[in-house]
């Protein structure tokens, strides 16, 4: 696959990196890439424990945009699960339908992490959202451990590490919190647009909030950067002397905007051009040269008499 795409590409070093981090799967989710397309992936993801998706795996598809991370995915779900349509884009703020509040430093796996958390939510007649009985997903929930995927062979049997008692860890815990963000934040916009303008401060309030840690190490990582940036000399902070051009440019603008006042004097004739003097100066110097050739014939005719007087004598 390293052969198929240009590696310079971000998208292409983003998605190889994720895939490389997403290798191997845990108890809660698993996504890697198709074999002859780097941008579509296919995931599985275990239902949220002590909800009405507890004990169920759903599989599905991501397709990425050649601009990703700079725009966010389309989510697919494939596994009837009462909570998304199957084979339809869901509609979610970390997919394609909410460019708006999709952030590049999310990843695939916030997007994973994020579909577990959506799964209890309501779907408030979202694009893609179902709103089945809790009985009805509880069934479905436990079909869902015989899906196989005709594309990728995965069986829901084998797709995921078997849940252990133990404590989650610190990274378990992170992705958890952060899916708590993501989802408080869609939950918030959805309300925004059920109810008008009444929930636009609220939802800008959380998604203050959710977005409070990242905007804190962008903080932290500017102030070190400046400081560690040496200090600017006097030419670089003094500003540059305005050259000729702009100085002009700047006196028009001026006279635009306040024109100087002018006297004003009384109407008179305009004057007549200059005539034309090139014909009288041809005329002076063919008079100079015709005067010059003249004295040079009057020379010679006078040397040559002068000549003859003397031989006679």
């Amino acid at each position: 696959m390293e052969n198929k795409y240009n590696l310079k590409s971000p998208a292409v070093k983003r998605l190889m990196k994720e895939a490389a981090e997403l290798r191997e799967p845990t108890e809660h989710y698993h996504a890697q890439p198709l074999e002859d397309n780097l941008f579509e992936w296919h995931f599985s993801v275990r239902g949220p424990p002590d909800s009405d998706f507890d004990g169920g795996v759903y599989h599905g598809r991501i397709v990425l945009p050649p601009e990703y991370p700079m725009k966010p995915p389309s989510i697919i779900l494939l596994t009837p699960n009462g909570r998304f349509e199957v084979g339809k884009k869901i509609c979610l703020s970390i997919s394609g339908h909410h460019p708006e509040t999709w952030q590049p430093s999310w990843s695939i796996r916030t997007a994973l992490i994020a579909i577990i958390g959506f799964m209890p939510t309501k779907g408030e007649g979202a694009i893609g959202s179902l709103d089945y009985t809790p009985e009805e997903r509880r069934a479905l929930a436990k079909k869902s451990q015989d899906f196989c995927c005709e594309t990728c062979g995965c069986s829901m049997h084998l797709a995921l590490l078997s849940p252990s008692p133990t404590n989650p860890s610190p990274e378990d815990q992170e992705d958890q919190e952060l899916a708590q963000q993501i989802n408080f934040k869609a939950e918030s916009r959805q309300g925004s647009e059920s109810t008008g303008a009444e929930s636009e401060h609220p939802t800008e309030l959380q998604g203050e909030t959710s977005s409070s840690g990242r905007q804190e190490e962008e903080e932290n990582a500017q102030a070190e950067q400046a400081e560690a940036a040496p200090p600017p000399s006097e030419e670089e902070t003094s500003p540059p002397a305005p050259s000729t051009h702009q100085r002009r440019a700047q006196q028009q603008q001026r006279d635009q905007i306040e024109p100087p006042s002018r006297p004003t004097f009384p109407h008179t004739a305009a004057p007549h051009p200059p005539q034309d003097t090139s014909h009288t100066g041809s005329v002076v110097l063919i008079v100079v040269l015709a005067l010059l050739l003249a004295a040079l014939i009057f020379r010679r005719v006078y040397l040559t008499n002068e000549y003859k007087f003397d031989y006679e004598l």
